[in-house]
């Protein structure tokens, strides 16, 4: 099969979806979205706002807003490059001053943010002008912070402090507990598709998860939930678990189980009831998953009936 015609049998499986929503933060988040971006506004990325590291965490002790860089992250990935909006939107201040390190498009969201009556409003502004027709939805548009409880009964307040920690947690939770954005909701009461990841699995994960609603939302569907693995072990606590371990936590905070497939990286393709390895390493940069690869992966699996998840993971 030649290249063109392996990307239209990839497109013609992953166009039957009407709602494809993709939940997580960060890099990994933002290379799924730009993979299945040919589905336009049939596809809806739901962000984690809990950073608090950075220019985005310098916003928000300044400002008490959400956290900005997710958010641009998944735009900037989509957005319609070479141009000068999409060159604006990433430029980074240098120097030593007070804008030193902050990032253009953060100040950008923070400002339409102030001018507009909600943060989802500050990031459609920003679709339009960058020409996004996917949907980009913070998971909440009240500020929280991740925090982690230790076995000792002790909490670790703050994304950079839990990916600090020696051991891993035994439960997380937003601190002060917000709601859920009613159209991250609504977007998986629709979804036809859901996609997990990849992404770090304590920060960027799990925080979309950790909001009632939301959860609630998701222990509903009917949808095929498929959960895309990191390509490397993670350096944060969450790299001592296993990926039934990961799996397990999600079930948990779910409520019940709902992922049908996992997707992981290996040279050789490997077919099973939940576990499914393919080549998704990119070629040109070790560390991204490859778009391609991805789009491969997805229609493979979904060209199968999907099998109901194991009960044993849920426990």
């Amino acid at each position: 099969m030649g290249i063109q015609e392996g990307t239209l049998m990839q497109h013609q499986i992953l166009n039957q979806y009407r709602h494809v929503v993709a939940i997580g933060g960060g890099h990994g988040l933002g290379r799924v979205l730009s993979s299945l971006d040919f589905l336009g506004n049939r596809l809806t990325g739901i962000v984690a706002t809990t950073d608090n590291g950075g220019s985005t965490g310098r916003l928000r002790a300044e400002q008490d807003c959400i956290a900005w860089g997710d958010l641009r992250n998944c735009l900037s990935q989509l957005a319609h490059r070479p141009s000068v909006s999409s060159q604006l939107f990433e430029y980074r201040f240098q120097g030593e001053t007070e804008l030193s390190g902050h990032n253009l498009g953060n100040l950008m969201l923070l400002a339409l943010d102030k001018l507009c009556v909600r943060p989802l409003e500050a990031v459609n502004l920003i679709r339009h002008m960058l020409k996004i027709e996917t949907n980009i939805i913070p998971m909440s548009e009240q500020p929280t912070h991740l925090v982690a409880l230790q076995a000792s009964g002790c909490k670790v307040f703050g994304e950079v402090n839990v990916d600090k920690m020696n051991e891993a947690p035994i439960a997380l939770c937003l601190e002060p507990q917000v709601d859920a954005t009613a159209e991250a909701c609504e977007a998986i009461s629709r979804a036809d598709l859901i996609i997990l990841g990849p992404g770090s699995f304590l920060t960027s994960i799990m925080p979309p998860l950790l909001l009632p609603c939301f959860a609630k939302a998701l222990a509903m569907t009917t949808a095929p939930v498929v959960f895309i693995d990191n390509l490397n072990e993670e350096t944060s606590p969450a790299g001592q678990f296993s990926i039934e371990q990961r799996i397990a936590w999600c079930h948990q905070v779910i409520g019940k189980p709902v992922i049908t497939k996992v997707l992981r990286h290996s040279e050789q393709v490997r077919l099973g009831t939940l576990m499914n390895y393919f080549p998704l390493r990119n070629r040109h940069n070790p560390q991204l998953h490859d778009q391609a690869g991805l789009r491969d992966a997805l229609s493979a699996v979904l060209r199968i009936k999907s099998d109901l998840p194991l009960e044993t993971l849920a426990s």
